[in-house]
């Protein structure tokens, strides 16, 4: 059943009330190459609406030049104070040691299973400033976003930084996304459209039987804005050697967002799907 605040956020991006609207957005654009082909080919040749950038990463120059290449292309920054992978891992855009609770004793950013550690060490100012400067790397660089979104950590992860970032969006006139439903609420409160149903993270999703499982998913999807993050990868041998356990999830990602079956379930379930250029327009007048 639709609630209230579903039926606003249709009003708000002026779809009926019983419109169900999705955006599919690759994040992760710029951590490798096998990545940057990927949801290049999800976008252009498939059902992904939108990517997110992640300017940390050695392979981002590569997705910036993609990106200047094809303007037509809507994409974010994925705000990254995560370093994924043992073997293969990115620095701050800004000074490492103009951060210094945001990083290791090398400069590195932290690992994934030290996220409780970054988020009680982290200062305001420096994930503020090392945020702006992902931002501003983008912007430099002739490019214009549509939003933001967070890697590995939802929202941000504490109440203040997710405040901050609602406060960035607005300033430099982009969407935002929201995992949990006190940010969708806040974010409500100001007026903004937001998603209705929380981030579907297909990294969690096991590769197995995926095909199916999004078909489910996509006969399902209720009424409202709902928003799958997926995570493809042409899953050559880079992206095995990058993930020897997990590649085949970002594999089966992009083998069905490029596939026929695709296409055909959003058409015959009459599913809108969307970028965050939608959004964005409301956010900026908003601002």
């Amino acid at each position: 059943m639709t609630t209230v605040d579903e039926r606003r956020t249709n009003r708000l991006l002026g779809y009926p009330d019983d419109a169900r609207l999705l955006i599919i957005n690759a994040d992760d654009f710029g951590m490798c190459h096998a990545v940057n082909e990927a949801i290049l080919r999800a976008l252009r040749d498939g059902v992904a609406t939108s990517t997110t950038l992640m300017v940390p990463c050695p392979w981002a120059p590569h997705a910036m030049q993609l990106l200047q290449e094809h303007p037509e292309l809507p994409f974010g920054v994925h705000l990254t104070l995560v370093s994924d992978f043992a073997n293969y891992r990115w620095r701050p855009v800004s000074a490492w040691d103009t951060v210094p609770t945001l990083v290791d004793d090398a400069g590195f950013f932290l690992p994934y299973d030290r996220i409780p550690n970054l988020l009680e060490r982290a200062t305001l100012d420096e994930v503020e400033r090392e945020y702006r400067a992902q931002i501003d790397a983008v912007l430099a660089a002739g490019l214009r976003p549509t939003h933001l979104d967070w890697h590995c950590i939802a929202d941000g992860g504490r109440e203040d930084i997710t405040e901050l970032s609602i406060a960035l969006a607005r300033e430099y006139g982009l969407a935002m996304r929201a995992h949990k439903p006190e940010t969708s609420a806040r974010c409500s409160e100001l007026g903004l459209p937001i998603g209705d149903h929380g981030v579907l993270d297909s990294y969690h999703m096991g590769a197995d039987d995926k095909p199916s499982h999004f078909a489910r998913l996509l006969r399902e999807l209720p009424p409202g804005l709902s928003e799958w993050a997926v995570h493809p990868s042409v899953g050559d041998a880079e992206a095995q050697a990058l993930e020897p356990e997990t590649w085949r999830i970002r594999r089966a990602d992009y083998d069905y967002l490029i596939s026929d079956e695709a296409r055909v379930v959003i058409e015959e379930e009459g599913i809108v799907l969307l970028d965050f250029r939608a959004l964005q327009r409301v956010w900026t007048d908003a601002s």
